[in-house]
């Protein structure tokens, strides 16, 4: 039996982080489990899977996360195809504070776009990835790609930019770290891909290039570890492969979804054992909150342990 310990008010993000797992108390708790499991990943020789969706590239927390690719945290990145679509618009475009509580048929007679409490013009959107990504593309040898080439192309392509090391597609590509979308023509990029398509019918996406990558990254790995926000195809890749390995040896989940309705973003972390994509012995937790609030004081305790 480990007695409760009450928390006092700490300015240092690891203090504060060790000090709610010793609290014992509810998401605080699970929290600091959750730190502790993503500093053994960093520590032992872990292939180390990042999946998330695209909503929170529309938010700050893009560059939280550009930095962990910058840093090489993590060796993959799964997603979706609106992170493409946030990364790349928001490198010559602003997206802009809002509010819930907005009119939206007022937004849409402003051409604006809302994402929760995000405002995104279209002029920051469709009209700015039409007008660089076919420039991009008619540049590109016309063959066949897998989704983790044509990001890292796409990375190369925008490396003189002003914003580009703001970006998650630049630094996945300068640290060849691959991003695989499997859900690519799920979004604006994916739109722009048809639209070049159109009359350059021998460009194509082979995904079974990217489920080759998997497949060689999973049997590979002595052992892996995975951060997983939210669920939905990206989540679900992520684990997917892991089966056919026994399953993840670590693995951290935050979701707002709840359990009882099904879903693969509300299912916890431990229900991915039944499967056999999670194992048993596994060192697992899932932490109920918005990623938003919960991934920078993770990430800020995390960094300051490695340091």
């Amino acid at each position: 039996m480990r007695a409760i310990k009450d928390m006092r008010i700490e300015n240092d993000a690891n203090k504060m982080v060790k000090a709610m797992e010793a609290s014992g108390g509810f998401t605080a708790k699970k929290l600091g489990v959750a730190v502790d499991i993503l500093e053994k990943m960093e520590r032992e020789e872990c292939t180390k899977f990042l999946s998330f969706p695209a909503c929170v590239v529309a938010t700050g927390l893009r560059g939280i996360i550009k930095e962990l690719v910058r840093k090489k945290r993590f060796d993959v990145l799964l997603t979706t195809c609106g992170t493409l679509d946030h990364d790349l618009a928001r490198l010559w475009r602003n997206y802009y504070h809002g509010t819930f509580l907005a009119d939206d048929r007022e937004l849409h007679k402003r051409g604006i776009n809302r994402l929760g409490n995000v405002f995104v013009p279209n002029e920051s959107y469709g009209i700015i990835l039409e007008k660089k990504m076919q420039r991009i593309l008619n540049k590109i040898e016309e063959r066949q790609y897998s989704t983790k080439e044509l990001i890292w192309l796409f990375g190369e392509a925008i490396s003189k930019e002003k914003r580009a090391k703001d970006s998650i597609v630049y630094w996945a590509w300068k640290n060849k770290i691959p991003i695989f979308v499997p859900g690519i023509t799920d979004g604006a990029f994916g739109s722009q891909l048809w639209m070049y398509w159109q009359d350059h019918k021998r460009f194509g996406i082979d995904l079974f290039r990217d489920e080759q990558d998997l497949s060689d990254i999973v049997f590979e790995a002595k052992k892996t570890g995975a951060l997983m926000i939210g669920g939905g195809i990206s989540k679900h890749h992520v684990i997917w492969w892991n089966q056919f390995r026994g399953g993840l040896d670590y693995a951290v989940g935050i979701t707002t979804a709840p359990e009882w309705d099904g879903s693969l973003s509300g299912a916890r972390v431990r229900e991915a054992i039944s499967w056999g994509k999670v194992k048993e012995n596994a060192k697992q937790v899932t932490v109920e909150g918005d990623a938003t609030v919960l991934l920078p004081i993770m990430i800020g305790a995390l960094e300051e342990r490695l340091r």
